[in-house]
């Protein structure tokens, strides 16, 4: 969906029309989702922080400059949300550690075509190895495809701090990727 039909839905949730942020959520939810599922580990947690995005999204209106692109800021909510979560973690660490051992309800969010519609699952699995600030760099430059100097403005740190973010991400996924079998090898180039 392009930003000029984005922001007139956007016009229309302001108003109050719910219908207009069905649309909304159904055009972006698999995107925002994806790069959630990078960034946070635990299904729950997950759809915690959809919640949050969705939420912030519908209160944040107001903030939303409609001369920069739609995806651009609702990423940036994206980006905060999940750094607010990280920064509440320790807390829920201690609350939730014994809850572990229970087993987790399925969701609609797990599936395939959601979670990994166009993704290799080693490539996937390499990506959540990384840390989370390296994770951050590569799921937005390469499944949102930010430039670089678009990700430190997303971000709000330094060019140089993305690059380098960016640069021992690709080593350690090169690093990662690299140990396998050349007929598994062969696939991962494909992608």
């Amino acid at each position: 969906m392009d930003n000029e039909n984005m922001y007139q839905l956007l016009l229309q949730m302001k108003a109050g029309d719910q219908q207009a942020f069905h649309t909304v959520y159904d055009a972006t939810y698999q995107d925002v989702y994806r790069t959630v599922c990078f960034l946070v580990d635990h299904q729950q947690d997950r759809e915690d922080v959809m919640n949050e995005i969705y939420m912030q999204m519908w209160t944040s209106l107001a903030n939303y400059d409609p001369n920069r692109p739609f995806h651009f800021w609702l990423n940036g909510l994206v980006i905060r949300q999940v750094q607010r979560f990280r920064v509440k973690g320790w807390r829920r660490f201690r609350i939730f550690e014994r809850a572990r051992g229970f087993s987790r309800e399925e969701s609609h969010w797990d599936q395939p075509t959601v979670l990994m519609d166009g993704t290799n699952q080693l490539i996937s699995q390499s990506i959540r190895k990384l840390t989370d600030k390296q994770r951050t760099v590569i799921i937005l430059r390469f499944f949102q495809d930010y430039t670089l100097e678009e990700i430190a403005t997303l971000l709000d740190i330094p060019l140089g701090t993305v690059k380098s973010r960016y640069h021992a991400g690709l080593q350690a996924l090169r690093k990662s990727l690299g140990d396998l079998p050349p007929e598994r090898m062969d696939m991962i180039h494909e992608y």
